[in-house]
């Protein structure tokens, strides 16, 4: 797998705490989204491991196609609802 599965065209608006470490889903498979739950095992994908600076609400991306992992950046509005759960499309070029 080349592309990781895109789990949803829009972000997830979670609360974060800072100083606390997260592993944001990389992979798009994980059935906590946007955290890992291990499922990227065998796809070639590791999750995004950081901590959260400050605590407060955040937007992390689902469309696993941000410039700014795990940070939402808007990427998402550029794919259908009939793509969530679709490997994303390859780089254009």
């Amino acid at each position: 797998m080349n592309q990781p599965i895109i789990a949803d065209n829009q972000p997830k608006q979670v609360s974060l705490e800072e100083g606390k470490k997260y592993a944001f889903c990389a992979c798009g498979h994980s059935q906590t989204q946007p955290f890992c739950d291990g499922s990227h095992k065998g796809t070639g994908f590791s999750p995004k491991v950081f901590v959260a600076e400050e605590g407060g609400e955040a937007y992390l991306c689902q469309c696993k196609q941000t410039g700014n992992t795990p940070w939402c950046d808007g990427t998402h509005k550029q794919f259908a609802k009939e793509q969530v759960g679709k490997a994303a499309p390859g780089p254009q070029g």
